[in-house]
């Protein structure tokens, strides 16, 4: 059965968002649609990548891993459509109607793969007056069926906010009821180095959540946050310096393409590979990650 949060619990998140487990935060400005991109060809299984402004961005020298992906995969065998948009926790590509709108071409045999997180650390809701900065897109930061109740800042209506696996849980099953193959992605880490000159990630939170989520759906997972930090170590700050455009949440094109091969490198480290088939030479070059 679905319980509310605790108050206390709730208000400690709507006050104190970075308080509540929240080691990555995009401050990007909420991005309008920039044109919804289709398939190429209808005849083949499409790729659909979902996320936040690290995943597809518009603002000019950033860059997201999903438009990096291409080179990895023979487009001869499957479309990659990247409906990923700046600015939305998973509770916001939800309740804007961007999975439904996904939902209305998802076919048997496509594919999804996903990655929140960076969005959902912000505040559920806001008090008035609504302003810029005013988001109202944070969840509840666990992978429970706790829920809470509110009135939208944004859009004056009652809405029940769920947890950040809830979301992904209902992306992943929805996918699956439609016969298409989910993929859930721990969020990206932030150049964000602590004193033992290590990249802070987020193991106990957003990647724990996603993984469970993942797994109680029966969903893949890929531990991009894992993958990318440890990639980050490798080379050291001077080296991941210039795969950033801002000071460590969006990457350049550099950047990107980096990102864009750890996910790669994620898939072909699962124990069965649903998208091998349509992995170029440039993609089958990757080494699998070895956790």
């Amino acid at each position: 059965m679905t319980r509310s949060i605790p108050f206390l619990s709730f208000l400690a998140c709507l006050v104190l968002p970075l308080a509540c487990a929240a080691e990555t935060l995009d401050d990007q400005p909420v991005e309008k649609d920039r044109g919804a991109a289709g398939k190429e060809d209808a005849s083949l299984p499409t790729l659909w990548i979902i996320g936040d402004s690290t995943v597809k961005v518009g603002t000019p020298g950033q860059r997201g891993w999903g438009d990096e992906l291409a080179p990895f995969f023979d487009t001869s065998k499957i479309n990659l459509v990247n409906r990923a948009i700046g600015g939305r926790s998973s509770r916001t590509f939800l309740t804007e109607g961007r999975w439904d709108e996904i939902l209305k071409e998802l076919r048997k045999g496509d594919f999804v793969i996903m990655q929140f997180g960076h969005n959902d650390a912000s505040p559920i809701n806001e008090k008035p007056p609504v302003n810029a900065s005013t988001r109202a897109r944070g969840v509840i930061r666990n992978n429970s069926d706790e829920t809470v109740d509110v009135i939208n800042i944004l859009t004056g209506k009652p809405e029940t906010v769920h947890s950040y696996g809830w979301y992904l849980r209902r992306f992943t099953t929805t996918a699956k009821e439609r016969g298409a193959t989910a993929i859930v992605c721990s969020p990206i880490p932030r150049k964000s180095w602590n004193e033992e000159g290590n990249i802070n990630r987020a193991t106990a939170s957003w990647t724990l959540w996603a993984r469970q989520a993942a797994e109680q759906t029966g969903a893949d997972f890929i531990d991009l946050n894992e993958i990318i930090a440890r990639s980050y170590e490798r080379i050291g700050p001077e080296k991941v310096e210039p795969l950033f455009a801002d000071q460590g949440t969006h990457t350049s094109p550099e950047g990107a393409a980096f990102n864009a091969r750890a996910v790669v490198s994620g898939l072909r480290s699962l124990d069965r590979n649903p998208l091998a088939f349509a992995l170029s030479a440039e993609g089958k070059a990757v080494p699998a990650f070895a956790p």
